[in-house]
């Protein structure tokens, strides 16, 4: 290949003097691409060359594309234009094509965000439209001039709260009771549900309720057990789980809602959602007092929590009661690994420890059925004693007795629902697929896979740290779940064929992934592919973040 440059002869007008001649040559004549460079000049009164001194300067740049083999000067009129000359060979075509593509790629994000610029702020004028055509409707204001109604103030609600009102955003509170909840979940705040709190800005929710930190968990088994840890090297040393009494943590993000001028927590309890063609305007509800009131706003948001009053009457979930969770509280107990969580795989079904204050062990007991023995009768405390206590290490067993003869028992129904929120699906998926393989069962596969997940995370590595990132919300890829279940599904029919196969092994290890797959699909299916694996189909409406 050769490069050749050259200036045109003095003999010519003075203007064409910087113009230059490019040419590439490479073997056999191949196709060639012209490209003139115009430039506008006024058109020279006289005939005469005219002297350097009083040459005009070119103006604006045109440029000509021509597909012309020659290469020379050309006068066009009132341009002066600058011809060169690029010859490609025939074989780089596809290069040219690459950067064409790239160009028109390039192209459709520039339209595409500005049709996203476009629909933001069709919707805000929508949003500032509502507000109006509300206000007009009430009397020139509806309550407190909202722009947000939120329905619950647990812990979703009174995030949202705080998260809407510090955005400028007017929030107004309906909860059905202000006063301290006691409830035996929501007890135990994973490391990535810490970071999220770190995110919102609620971090300090955490503290001055004797909050402990969690540091992973510990399994316990026919008496071996194994400590796994939480991936958190990479994390900032104040990064881990927490676990607290649920009903400070509430009373914290509740007053810290409370804060903003703009966010207004009220009791009462909410009747109906207020619904004109099709469009949800506001809800009717109940003071404290009894007074029947009704709150406008353009946007109301249902978060009353499993119990809600109003869920009916926006979806049709299905519910499923699986089981119940009996807890209880141990005093001044030590668990054998300090700041971690404990379970115990006992038959038929998981029980837990955790520490909720510095001087208090939460112990939940999954007890299986719609219906379970009875509290008030002591039907209960003899399951507990008799079926439960045997089963507990030795370490917490006199602290549980102890407990049960306090009669500190709590029932809560744990009920699962198939319309959850994409953000928690591999959390719900995992945690769903858990209890499945380490409650009791007779199926010889299920057995083995009981056996083959405890073996499984006991090797540590990445074998317990990836499950575990997908457990505390470090790692929500749905994608390394399907992996991980399978692998220990895998080391099960591993476990039956060595050192050599049978054909009992072959036929449990046969039913072990089949066993798998009817574990982990359904929870998939429940939660929704799409949700899971494709969360940005899923119809939403995006903000552009706050600009500083």
């Amino acid at each position: 290949m050769s490069l050749e440059l050259t200036r045109v002869p003095r003999q010519l007008p003075l203007h064409h003097n910087h113009t230059l001649k490019v040419s590439l040559h490479k073997g056999k004549p191949s196709p060639k691409i012209s490209i003139y460079l115009a430039f506008s000049v006024s058109p020279s009164r006289s005939t005469k060359p005219q002297t350097p001194h009083r040459r005009r300067e070119p103006k604006e740049p045109i440029f000509v594309f021509s597909s012309s083999s020659s290469s020379s000067v050309h006068q066009c009129h009132n341009y002066y234009i600058k011809k060169m000359t690029v010859v490609i060979d025939k074989h780089n075509v596809l290069v040219g094509t690459f950067f064409a593509f790239l160009f028109l790629y390039i192209l459709r994000q520039n339209i595409w965000k500005r049709e996203k610029i476009r629909k933001r702020t069709t919707l805000k004028i929508q949003n500032d439209s509502a507000v109006s055509v509300l206000r007009h409707e009430n009397g020139g204001g509806f309550s407190s001039a909202d722009d947000v109604i939120v329905v619950g103030a647990g812990v979703a609600g009174a995030a949202l709260a705080y998260t809407l009102g510090k955005d400028g955003r007017r929030v107004h509170v309906i909860e059905r009771d202000l006063k301290e909840p006691d409830r035996i979940v929501g007890e135990l705040l994973q490391p990535g549900g810490y970071l999220k709190l770190i995110e919102l800005g609620l971090e300090d929710c955490v503290e001055e309720i004797d909050a402990q930190r969690v540091l992973g968990y510990a399994l316990f088994k026919d008496g071996k057990n194994t400590r796994l840890s939480y991936p958190l090297e990479k994390f900032h040393t104040d990064v881990s789980g927490r676990s607290f009494h649920n009903g400070r943590f509430i009373q914290r993000m509740r007053e810290k809602a409370a804060t903003l001028p703009n966010v207004r927590l009220e009791q009462g309890t909410v009747t109906s959602l207020l619904e004109e063609d099709g469009t949800i305007k506001g809800v009717q509800y109940k003071t404290k007092d009894g007074q029947e009131l009704k709150a406008y706003a353009p946007l109301t948001i249902v978060c009353d929590g499993c119990f809600s009053n109003l869920r009916r009457s926006l979806c049709n979930p299905k519910v499923d009661v699986p089981s119940c969770f009996v807890g209880l509280i141990l005093e001044n107990c030590k668990l054998p690994f300090e700041n971690h969580g404990h379970v115990i795989l006992a038959d038929p079904s998981p029980i837990l420890f955790y520490p909720i204050s510095s001087t208090e062990v939460r112990c939940l007991v999954d007890v299986p059925g719609q219906k379970v023995p009875s509290i008030a009768n002591g039907e209960m405390a003899n399951y507990l004693k008799n079926m439960v206590a045997p089963q507990i290490p030795s370490e917490l067993r006199n602290a549980f007795v102890s407990a049960i003869h306090k009669a500190s028992l709590t029932k809560y129904l744990e009920s699962f629902y198939t319309l959850r929120k994409p953000v928690a699906s591999t959390i719900n998926t995992l945690a769903g697929a858990l209890y499945k393989v380490f409650s009791a069962s007779s199926d010889d596969a299920r057995k083995e896979m009981r056996e083959a997940c405890f073996d499984y995370l006991s090797l540590g590595g990445n074998f317990s740290a990836g499950p575990v990132a997908l457990l505390s919300g470090l790692n929500p890829r749905p994608l390394s779940l399907v992996l991980h279940f399978f692998a220990v599904a895998v080391y099960g029919v591993g476990r039956l064929l060595l050192p050599f196969p049978s054909p009992k092994g072959m036929w449990i290890g046969a039913r072990l992934i089949s066993s798998a797959s009817g574990i982990i699909f359904p929870i998939i299916k429940a939660e929704g592919v799409r949700q899971m694996f494709f969360p940005a189909t899923i119809p939403a409406v995006y903000r552009a973040p706050p600009v500083d």
